[in-house]
């Protein structure tokens, strides 16, 4: 790092740490939703509501705090999309109906939403570009962190006060939040973003200018393939294989276990991602992950006992997941930094509401076809991310830099 402020040192703690309590929060539902769907008696299909109308939470959260976030005062922001996640699943404590469940994740997908790509661009304020990638994969390795502590909380919490009171955990971030708003001078982080804004086209900054001509219009789409596959392919298989090993070769997949092999290989994953991103560029990078993601999927079809569902989960999470970080880094250095947090809210959250829909696809397809049809179909998303990668011009070189924005009007 080049000799970053203790200020600086800071903010780019509290960037990356705030992935971990955002994970944190979303993760408590996977940990309590045969509990949830028995105590308020949903059916499977009002359960499976719950995830989605989070998603759609995110979506709206990204789309609106990241025209706040680069209009305005993006730490302020940032603390804001905090609270906000905080504050409402604290308050599913109270939950006694559906509807105020559903209206509570709505809004606590809101905040985790807008502070992914608030936090990503106080980073790349901070962070020398060619160090983005390593410190975008601390980022991610953050959030997994976070899923481990969200699993941990569930098993020593909801024993003894029930799904709700873990819920009520969900408001420790806020913790967090005092600590940034004495221990942060807010005001030298917004000094640097209006003196890097001078050089920058004036006017207010919005979603429109992601697809300012055709160049951009093609780089937005094809990154938001991308992140759709990377969310459709790490969320199907992770809610899925299990399963699927257990129907098609009586695997006894033990999900507690499979899950900390998987993170621990997408730990991994994120860092060597990063290394390789910085010193080599998008293109290697991505590159490799997306062959090596299609190949280690199709190979689970030669997998047949315990072990070696474990060291492949680990060498898929390794891959799969491993990428996840790099589209922060990217978005950062492809976008300039006027519309930095809106480019990788909007990019991701739509990936995230449309790869979201591959649980249900994957279901289809094991419904009706088998095992191997649905390996092949996730293995066939990553040839076409590849595809989508390869079209982008600017990730051609390995110093790629920001396209220019064309002013709209």
């Amino acid at each position: 790092m080049n000799k970053l402020s203790s200020n600086d040192k800071k903010a780019l703690f509290a960037s990356i740490f705030a992935s971990g309590l955002d994970d944190l929060n979303v993760m408590f539902l996977s940990f309590t939703l045969g509990s949830i769907i028995s105590s308020l008696g949903l059916t499977g299909v009002e359960g499976g509501w719950i995830s989605t109308i989070t998603n759609l939470g995110m979506l709206t959260g990204g789309l609106v705090f990241g025209v706040l976030a680069d209009r305005y005062n993006k730490f302020k922001v940032f603390k804001l999309t905090i609270l906000v996640f905080s504050v409402a699943t604290g308050m599913i404590f109270f939950t006694e109906s559906s509807g105020y469940l559903y209206l509570m994740r709505f809004i606590a997908g809101i905040g985790v939403g807008g502070q992914y790509g608030v936090a990503i661009s106080i980073m790349g304020g901070i962070v020398p570009r060619n160090k983005l990638g390593r410190v975008s994969s601390l980022n991610g390795i953050m959030g997994q962190l976070g899923s481990i502590g969200s699993a941990l909380l569930a098993s020593l919490i909801a024993p003894f006060f029930g799904w709700k009171g873990l819920f009520l955990f969900g408001l420790l971030p806020i913790i967090f939040v005092v600590w940034m708003h004495f221990a942060i001078d807010e005001k030298s982080i917004t000094d640097r973003d209006a003196s890097i804004l001078i050089d920058e086209r004036k006017g207010k900054a919005s979603i429109k200018e992601l697809f300012a001509n055709k160049k951009l219009t093609h780089q937005t789409l094809a990154l938001m393939i991308m992140t759709t596959v990377q969310i459709a392919g790490y969320f199907g298989l992770m809610n899925w294989l299990p399963t699927m090993m257990q129907q098609s070769l009586g695997i006894e997949a033990d999900s507690n276990i499979w899950m900390v092999s998987t993170i621990l290989g997408m730990c991994v994953g994120m860092l060597v991602f990063g290394n390789i991103l910085d010193y080599f560029g998008p293109r290697l990078a991505f590159g490799i992950f997306l062959v090596c993601s299609m190949l280690s999927v199709y190979c689970f079809t030669y997998v047949y006992s315990m072990v070696t569902l474990l060291v492949g989960g680990a060498i898929m999470g390794f891959f799969v997941n491993g990428m996840f970080s790099g589209y922060g880094a990217i978005c950062t250095r492809l976008y300039p930094h006027r519309i930095r947090t809106i480019a990788n809210n909007t990019i991701l959250n739509v990936g995230r509401a449309v790869g979201g829909f591959s649980s249900v696809v994957i279901g289809f397809i094991l419904d009706n076809a088998g095992v191997a049809q649905v390996l092949l179909f996730v293995a066939s998303l990553y040839v076409i991310s590849f595809v989508a990668m390869m079209s982008i011009p600017a990730l051609r070189k390995k110093n790629y830099k920001a396209t220019e924005i064309v002013q709209v009007n």
